[in-house]
C-alpha cells in the first residue's frame, strides 16, 4: 500500500468516526405528532440549555393529585431570537402548555404553544421550516 492510499483511508475513517454523533439527533421521533395535549399548571423550572430547553410544570388532575410534566422546547439560541431569555418563565408562573405527547406514555411533550392566563402567548415555541427567523 502506498502512503497516499493509507492517508486517504485514515482521513476517511476519521471523517466517519467524527460524523457518527451527528446522526444521533432524534428530532421529534419520540413524540406522537398526530396528537395534541393541553395542560394547565405551574412552572417548576425552565432549563435554558442546549440542545433543547426544558420546561418542567406541575399539573394537578381532577382529584388534585400533582404530576410533573416535562416539555421540550427549541434551543436557547433559537428561543432567544424570538425574544425569550432565561427569565421568560419563572417558578410559580401559571401557564397552559400545548404540545405533542411522548409516544412511550411518560409525562413529556414537545411544546408547540405556551399561553398565560391573560391569553398572551409566548412567541417562538413552534419553529418554521426556516428556523433562522
Amino acid at each position: 500500500m502506498n502512503s497516499g492510499r493509507i492517508l486517504r483511508t485514515a482521513w476517511t475513517v476519521t471523517f466517519v468516526l467524527i460524523s457518527i454523533p451527528l446522526f444521533a439527533h432524534h428530532g421529534a421521533s419520540e413524540y406522537d405528532m398526530t396528537k395534541i395535549v393541553t395542560l394547565t399548571g405551574t412552572v417548576k423550572e425552565l432549563q435554558f440549555v442546549n440542545p433543547h430547553s426544558l420546561l418542567t410544570i406541575i399539573v394537578k388532575d381532577d382529584s388534585g393529585k400533582a404530576t410533573e410534566w416535562q416539555g421540550e422546547l427549541p434551543s436557547p439560541n433559537l428561543l432567544s431570537r424570538r425574544g425569550w431569555s432565561r427569565s421568560t418563565l419563572k417558578p410559580g408562573d401559571q401557564v397552559t402548555v400545548i404540545g405533542s405527547p411522548a409516544k412511550n406514555g411518560e409525562k413529556g411533550m414537545q411544546v408547540k404553544k405556551l399561553v398565560f392566563p391573560d391569553g398572551h402567548e409566548l412567541p417562538g415555541t413552534v419553529l418554521p421550516p426556516d428556523s433562522s427567523k
